[in-house]
């Protein structure tokens, strides 16, 4: 006998920061529906993710990651709201020998390619917990437009033969149509 579950996913026109406070509700239901407390958000600035911790405060951590340095100030109040923010992080989808594997996260879009990195790179720096789901958060040049949940995995245990370990995007709960390409 099989069991289903359904659940609602959003999908936008197009991508881009329009629908950042829309991903953030969308979020807000996610989280208060099951038990993920973690919410990684992809901001080179800090201050989507400052958003996101904001909002959410009380309800998930945020954890923000960013391939540059986050402005201070974003960077504070994000720890000051109980975050967590790392910046100057390398992005291991672009690393050498990533290319096939960054390009087929790509045909679901900037934002989800993101929402998977910012996970790999927050389980990389070991500030989440390994093997857990979590949510998260991308965007396609700024904002957010993409929420996932996934598997929490280091970027070396993406294809691990222990299945326990390698990455399982478990749902897609948010993201746009048509997609914006970088290369």
């Amino acid at each position: 006998m099989s069991s289903k579950i359904e659940y609602i996913s959003t999908y936008f026109q197009e991508p881009g920061p329009k629908d950042t406070d829309n991903v953030i509700r969308i979020v807000i239901r996610r989280v208060e529906r099951e038990d993920i407390k973690v919410v990684v958000v992809a901001s080179t600035s800090g201050y989507t993710a400052l958003k996101f911790a904001e909002t959410l405060k009380g309800e998930a951590k945020i954890v923000a990651v960013s391939h540059e340095r986050m402005e201070s100030g974003a960077k504070e109040k994000i720890g000051k709201l109980g975050g967590t923010a790392i910046d100057q992080i390398d992005p291991p989808l672009h690393k050498s020998g990533m290319d096939d594997i960054r390009k087929s996260f790509y045909t679901l879009g900037q934002g989800f390619k993101v929402a998977i990195e910012v996970i790999l790179m927050a389980s990389d720096a070991s500030v989440i917990n390994l093997y857990e789901d979590v949510i998260g958060v991308g965007g396609s040049g700024e904002g957010a437009d993409t929420a996932i949940v996934a598997r929490a995995t280091k970027t070396k245990d993406i294809f691990n033969i222990d299945a326990k370990k390698k990455l399982e995007i478990r749902e897609i709960i948010a993201m746009p149509l048509k997609k914006k390409w970088w290369d």
